[in-house]
């Protein structure tokens, strides 16, 4: 899978990028998913990056987190149509919509960090 890679100075920097990266491809592979819902014989699928973030997070090691490593690509399985297609328009528009939330709230937690930072530079 192929993500951007990004230089964070902490672990918070490293764990927030790592979240917006999943989250975006998470994005990109519902407007996929929703694209192909004539496609005969397509087949749906979802991100997964909750479980590397987790387990970076809970073991200390955010190096883990750069480059995207852990994100991975999941089959969905939602039933097969008559054309052999899975797409589940109600389940990918509710999915998208969840995604749109929290990738909203991972920025915001960007913002007020970046924010943090340049308080504490100013007091310097």
């Amino acid at each position: 899978m192929s993500v951007p890679a990004y230089a964070a100075s902490d672990a918070v920097s490293a764990a927030l990028g790592f979240a917006l990266d999943g989250l975006s491809l998470r994005q990109r592979t519902i407007a996929d998913n929703i694209a192909n819902i004539d496609t005969p014989d397509f087949r749906a699928s979802t991100i997964d990056f909750e479980s590397a973030l987790s387990s970076a997070i809970g073991s200390g090691d955010t190096a883990a987190l750069r480059g995207g490593d852990g994100i991975t690509s999941l089959a969905v399985d939602t039933p097969v149509g008559a054309n052999g297609n899975n797409v589940d328009l109600r389940k990918e528009t509710l999915a998208a919509m969840q995604s749109q939330f929290q990738y909203q709230m991972v920025t915001r937690a960007v913002t007020d960090r970046f924010d943090l930072v340049k308080s504490v530079a100013g007091a310097v």
